[in-house]
C-alpha cells in the first residue's frame, strides 16, 4: 500500500488517522494469482467451514477430480455428483461448484484476463450469478485476489463491528449507513476495510484507541417495497 491511501484517510477522518497510528502500516496481502474459476471454487468449499476441514476437502478435490492439479471446469462437470460427495462436499456445494464450472465454460465466468479489464460494479454483476456466490465472495475476490483499492465490504461482520468499536457507537452500523459514511474514504476503502478488521483485534487486546471525536451515521430514509406502496394506498 502506498503512503497516499494512508494519507488520504487520516486527512478525511481523524477516528480514522488514530486508528492508523495504533496499527501502522496497511499489510494488506494479496493472495497468489489463480484462475477465477479456482478462486471462486475455493471460496465455495470453504463456507460455513472450519479452514483445516475445508483444506482436507480441497486436498481429496485435487487428488480425485484433477490428478494432482486443481480440477478445470470440465472436469468437475464429469465427476458424478456421489464422488463429490465421498469427498467430503455437502449437496448444495456440489450444486454450486457445478453451476460456477457451467458459468466458467460458458463464459459467464471470464478468464483472469478479460476479468481484469470489468470494472468492480461488472465484476459483481457476473460473478454473482454463479449460484452459491453471493456480493461478499466478491469483494473479497476483488479485494484479496485482483487488489482492487476501492471495496468496501459493508455486509462483513468483522468490517461492521470493528467499525463500532473505533467510533464508539452503541450499535453495529447497518450496512447501508455504513456505506454512505465510508464514501470520504474512497478511493481507498479497501485499505480503510482492512484497519476496521484490525480494529477488533485491538480493541481485544486492550489497545483501541478512543475516537477523537463522536460520529453520527448519515440517516438514511427506508426503502419502499412495492408491497408497501400498495398497503399505502
Amino acid at each position: 500500500m502506498t503512503r497516499k491511501n494512508l494519507t488520504h484517510l487520516s486527512d478525511t477522518d481523524p477516528v480514522m488517522r488514530a486508528l492508523i497510528a495504533a496499527v501502522g502500516p496497511c499489510r494488506l496481502e494479496l493472495h497468489e494469482p489463480c484462475p477465477p474459476f479456482q478462486a471462486l471454487a475455493l471460496a465455495i468449499a470453504h463456507q460455513q467451514l472450519h479452514a483445516t476441514a475445508a483444506r482436507a476437502i480441497l486436498a481429496r478435490f485435487v487428488t480425485a477430480c484433477g490428478g494432482g492439479s486443481f480440477p478445470a471446469p470440465g472436469a468437475v462437470l464429469a465427476t458424478k455428483d456421489a464422488q463429490l460427495r465421498a469427498i467430503g462436499f455437502s449437496f448444495a456445494k456440489i450444486a454450486a461448484l457445478k453451476d460456477l464450472a457451467a458459468k466458467t465454460l460458458n463464459g459467464i465466468v471470464p478468464e483472469r484476463r478479460e476479468l481484469e479489464r470489468l470494472d468492480d460494479a461488472q465484476i459483481i454483476e457476473r460473478l454473482t450469478q454463479v449460484r452459491g456466490v453471493g456480493r461478499w465472495t466478491v469483494e473479497m475476490m476483488l479485494m484479496f485476489h485482483l487488489g482492487r483499492p476501492d471495496v468496501l465490504p459493508v455486509d462483513d461482520f468483522g468490517v461492521r463491528t470493528g467499525f463500532q468499536l473505533a467510533y464508539a457507537l452503541r450499535t453495529i452500523p447497518a450496512p447501508r449507513a455504513l456505506a454512505a459514511y465510508g464514501e470520504r474514504w474512497g478511493p481507498f476503502r479497501s485499505t480503510a476495510a482492512w484497519y476496521l478488521w484490525r480494529a477488533v483485534e485491538l480493541k481485544r487486546a486492550g489497545r483501541l484507541p478512543a475516537p477523537s471525536e463522536r460520529i453520527r451515521l448519515p440517516r438514511l430514509r427506508r426503502r419502499v417495497t412495492q408491497r408497501g406502496k400498495k398497503r399505502r394506498q
